[in-house]
């Protein structure tokens, strides 16, 4: 049976708490939730219908700090405060996030809890770890560029004259030479791609077409046999970047993911395409360059097992991978066109369900 409301909002009041973005709860004296706003439930996960019949408990994991937090700072009657929080929701998720306990000065008795979720910080610390990634890749792939691939050309044409002179059995290895000799240019012209520091020519794109294409070439290639699905914001406005650049951005993606589901094995694994429009923050990484807005995200989502503790943290830096046969520069390239697009890259372990989701936040045309 559900508990009437012993305190509310004066209606002008309640109107402009509905209203605002930030995440606000009011609870009567005897702890009831008589008022959550719409930022709120979306924050909590839990209706307010769910609010007011289990409280907090419809929204956070038992026992958990927060919840003691607000019930101990109610029953005192004083205002609290809690910075750089971790608030853990019901269904495991893990949102850190300033908490504001403060009582209504109205006489009611009621309290009223809001949320700030510490999303500017994480952000920019993301943006500073992927341009740094892409700076090291930069500087790592010139060098080697010049270093190596002149001496290469070198070896082959001198293992070519060997073997047309050679027996048999001398021209089979001078052939492997020149294979291998073939396969480190190949990763040398990979490389390559990271000392453009030219700008990108940007114009309008709409990214579901790119993303259309992408899961084409996936599907004839490299993702045969496993079903990429499709959740897209059909009035998602168009993105400022460039078509072919974008492409090997999601194709490097779904690659990975697909790689990902095939080394998990059995059935039931599949990638997941999203497209979100998200009101963010505006970041700006560098104090030379303005502050831009990163509203769209895509997402691709994979049900692999996901990068190892140790290499997770490093995942967009060169040369780093947990795969035996891969090269580690993939995911270091992602990281360097998002770059170049104004744009953030962010690898996401979730655990219910388990699933591994990499973000790309893009900014509008």
């Amino acid at each position: 049976m559900q508990r009437r409301a012993t305190a509310t909002l004066p209606d002008a009041t309640a109107a402009l708490a509905a209203a605002l973005p930030m995440p606000i709860v009011v609870l009567d004296p005897a702890g009831v939730v008589t008022f959550a706003n719409v930022a709120a439930q979306g924050f909590l996960n839990a209706s307010l219908w769910a609010l007011r019949e289990r409280g907090f408990a419809a929204a956070l994991a038992p026992d958990t700090p927060t919840a003691v937090l607000i019930d101990h700072a109610r029953v005192a009657g004083n205002t609290v405060t809690a910075y750089d929080t971790e608030v853990v929701l019901a269904g495991g998720a893990m949102v850190r996030a300033d908490v504001f306990v403060t009582p209504l000065t109205d006489g009611s008795g009621a309290t009223m809890v809001s949320f700030q979720a510490r999303s500017v910080p994480t952000l920019v610390d993301r943006a500073r770890v992927s341009e740094g990634a892409a700076r090291s890749a930069i500087g790592v792939a010139a060098m080697l560029a010049h270093e190596i691939k002149n001496p290469l050309s070198g070896i082959r044409g001198a293992a070519q004259l060997l073997g047309d002179s050679a027996d048999p059995e001398a021209r089979e290895l001078t052939t492997l030479i020149r294979q291998e000799v073939d396969r480190v240019a190949a990763l040398i012209d990979r490389m390559e791609g990271f000392t453009d520091t030219r700008p990108v020519p940007k114009r309008a794109e709409n990214i579901h077409a790119i993303l259309g294409h992408v899961r084409k070439v996936a599907l004839s290639g490299f993702a045969q046999g496993i079903p990429i699905r499709e959740s897209y914001d059909p009035s998602l406005p168009s993105v400022a970047g460039n078509h072919d650049a974008l492409v090997q951005v999601f194709l490097n993606l779904v690659k990975n993911a697909a790689e990902a589901v095939a080394a998990a094995g059995g059935t039931g694994g599949a990638i997941t395409l999203t497209t979100a429009y998200r009101h963010g923050v505006r970041v700006a990484v560098d104090g030379a360059k303005p502050r831009v807005a990163l509203p769209l995200e895509v997402c691709v989502i994979d049900t692999g097992f996901g990068a190892s503790p140790a290499v997770a943290g490093h995942i967009f830096e060169p040369f780093v991978t947990s795969k035996r046969a891969g090269g580690g520069l993939g995911l270091a390239l992602v990281a360097k066109i998002v770059g170049d697009h104004g744009g953030i890259v962010e690898y996401e372990r979730v655990s219910d369900p388990p699933r591994t989701v990499l973000r790309v936040l893009l900014p509008t045309a």
